[in-house]
């Protein structure tokens, strides 16, 4: 099955080539001197990259991956400058990170609606004789040629723009919860790897606030290698400001839930370490099918042992979901204020 998600591309751009300047006299019936008259040469067009809310991949990209802007035109008579080429706008998605395919320099990072990148500048147009003429050489017969534009093969790589970013492993419930919190609709099953792609939803508290998070696919041991489908997705998780670590406390007999947080902090502090220095907080998940509650009283305490709050709720059930809803918004408060203290 063809993977409709697209979040790292690779594509050539190249700006146009400036027109030739133009070699012209003027040639006037009462202007029997006229002299060197011809024109310069247009500029050729830049290709700009511009960010747009309206697209979500880079799909778009699968089936064009050439970006050529339009040359500038050549000089004319009479001092007649050529048009200059087209600039070519090519729109992509909010959190594009466009980096130099040959030496990885980021070359922009365009995450605000509008905003504009200049990937490859058009050539400069040639100068025409009207410019070389001097005391000594009055009818000069050369004209300058237009530059070549900048060309080269660009990389795109897409990371979703949200507040707060899910993870956990597989079949921990993620997709159900984004679904609870928010009204994203993302596909839910009960066998690994629902989620193939990652899911955006905004919660709404109220007018005033507003909460955006990333379901991100589940991360099995050595996804950082490229095991199971987190690996590719590892990269979205880097814009987050907080992380909402889910785990299946329901089936802590298969699997230690301290375990299993344990396993996917692992796989991202392989990946990066800036994701583990990331603000996290573990929510307890499927207490609908607890017996015992008594259970997550302990795992409270292990996980304020390592530093960390710990919160229960049955995505399926609705259980703990508002007192959820409210720590997000206190959690992500408290980011911010503590990286505006940091500026």
């Amino acid at each position: 099955m063809e993977k409709l998600f697209l979040d790292r591309v690779k594509v050539f751009v190249k700006g146009g080539r400036g027109g030739n300047g133009a070699v012209a006299f003027l040639r006037e019936k009462f202007r029997p001197r006229g002299g060197p008259a011809g024109g310069d040469g247009g500029k050729g067009g830049d290709v700009i990259f511009v960010a747009t809310s309206s697209k979500h991949t880079l799909l778009d990209f699968k089936y064009k991956k050439h970006f050529v802007a339009e040359n500038g035109q050549h000089g004319r008579g009479k001092n007649q400058k050529g048009k200059d080429g087209e600039d070519l706008i090519v729109y992509v998605p909010l959190g594009t990170v466009v980096k130099d395919a040959e030496t990885g320099e980021v070359i922009c990072d365009l995450v605000k609606e509008g905003q504009r990148c200049v990937v490859a500048k058009g050539g400069r147009g040639g100068r025409g004789n009207a410019h070389f003429a001097t005391p000594t050489d009055q009818a000069p017969r050369y004209a300058e040629p237009g530059e070549e534009g900048e060309e080269r093969w660009v990389v795109l790589e897409l990371k979703l723009i949200a507040d707060v970013g899910i993870v956990g492993l597989p079949n921990a419930g993620k997709s159900t919860l984004l679904s609870r919190l928010t009204r994203a609709r993302p596909k839910v099953a009960d066998y690994p790897f629902t989620t193939l792609t990652p899911n955006l939803g905004v919660l709404e508290l109220d007018l005033e606030r507003r909460i955006v998070l990333a379901d991100i696919p589940g991360l099995i041991e050595n996804a950082h290698r490229g095991a199971g489908l987190g690996h590719e997705f590892l990269r979205h998780i880097e814009r987050t400001r907080l992380l909402l670590h889910l785990i299946d406390v329901s089936d802590f007999r298969e699997m230690d839930p301290v375990d299993a947080f344990r396993t996917v902090n692992r796989e991202l502090e392989l990946y990066s370490e800036d994701l583990t220095n990331k603000p996290q907080i573990v929510v307890g998940n499927k207490i609908d099918a607890l017996s015992d509650r008594g259970y997550l009283e302990d795992l409270k305490e292990r996980f304020g042992e390592m530093g960390y709050e710990f919160y229960a709720v049955s995505a399926l059930t609705g259980e703990g979901l508002e007192t959820l809803k409210d720590t997000l918004w206190r959690k992500l408060e408290e980011v911010r204020h503590a990286q505006a203290g940091k500026i």
